[in-house]
């Protein structure tokens, strides 16, 4: 087995799991948690996120604020400027005391230039967020979130303008905390395929249940928060830059243990295959430059035991 030590205030927690080679499920290795990408990191970064448990994941007060937080979300659209577009049409629903505006005035305020990280920047497809979010609006006024479970609520958010499966599950997650369903984003996915829990050839846009399912299941397996995970690998793959992923999934870098080091084989990652390595300590320090360099980037709380 492999144990992960982590610091959570004034205590120091411990957490076990299975040695790297054995299986979480068919086709994935647990990896050892020191190997970025690998399952067995995801799922000690997800522990080590006690802040994500705590806090929630909430962005609005009420179910119509988080429909407009992930709808004008995503897509295309850079996190930083949909938070800014979400929080101009979020002051103005505060303004007018109400849980519905007009197409004419959502998009007026999306078409004004937004301010984001101290430069003035448009938001990309005004009319046509504005239009599907005027609908959205008016269709939840009949929507009885309080009767459906988590499932049932994401099918119904799925019958509104603009909003998919991807979408409709980040409003779920987001206004429950819930474990029921997971963002499919580009970002997940590709960590997924990362540690071969998906294939290369899986498509959210035609397979989007049956890779859910998957996802689901890897987190029973493992022990962890479906809502966490999703949001601990969004909040990485993100930041990783293009030179520090290709030192994560390089055919060259030694590797350790060469069974269960995640590369990009033909879209997938699969095991190394490196070159012998020249000795203990060079493959010591290549993982760890990799480990430092992703925590640095990635600013999560990762820990290296020696």
């Amino acid at each position: 087995m492999q144990q992960v030590i982590a610091s959570f205030g004034s205590e120091y927690r411990f957490l076990d799991m299975p040695a790297p080679e054995d299986w979480v499920m068919p086709g994935v290795r647990w990896g050892c948690y020191e190997h970025p990408l690998t399952p067995a990191f995801w799922v000690s970064q997800a522990w080590m996120a006690d802040d994500l448990r705590r806090e929630g994941f909430q962005l609005g007060r009420t179910l119509a604020e988080e429909v407009a937080a992930c709808l004008l979300g995503g897509h295309g659209i850079p996190a930083e400027v949909g938070l800014a577009a979400y929080a101009r049409v979020r002051d103005e629903l505060h303004a007018q005391n109400t849980s519905v505006l007009p197409e004419t005035v959502l998009e007026n305020l999306l078409l004004a230039p937004l301010t984001v990280g101290g430069r003035q920047i448009r938001y990309r497809f005004a009319r046509q967020r504005a239009r599907y979010l005027a609908g959205a609006f008016e269709k939840l006024q009949k929507l009885q979130e309080v009767y459906l479970n988590d499932i049932a609520l994401r099918d119904a958010l799925c019958m509104l303008p603009g909003i998919g499966p991807k979408t409709a599950s980040w409003i779920v997650r987001n206004r429950r905390s819930s474990d029921e369903v997971a963002i499919l984003d580009v970002h997940i996915v590709k960590a997924c395929t990362c540690m071969g829990l998906f294939s290369q050839y899986s498509d959210p846009a035609r397979h989007y249940r049956d890779m859910e399912k998957r996802f689901l299941t890897f987190c029973s397996r493992t022990n962890t928060r479906a809502s966490v995970l999703d949001a601990v690998m969004w909040g990485t793959m993100r930041t990783i830059s293009t030179r520090l992923m290709r030192i994560l999934l390089d055919d060259n870098t030694e590797m350790k243990d060469k069974t269960v080091r995640p590369r990009l084989e033909g879209g997938r990652c699969q095991a190394a295959r490196g070159r012998e390595a020249t000795g203990r300590a060079t493959q010591q320090a290549v993982e760890v430059r990799a480990a430092r360099e992703l925590a640095e980037e990635a600013e999560v709380p990762f820990q290296i035991l020696v």
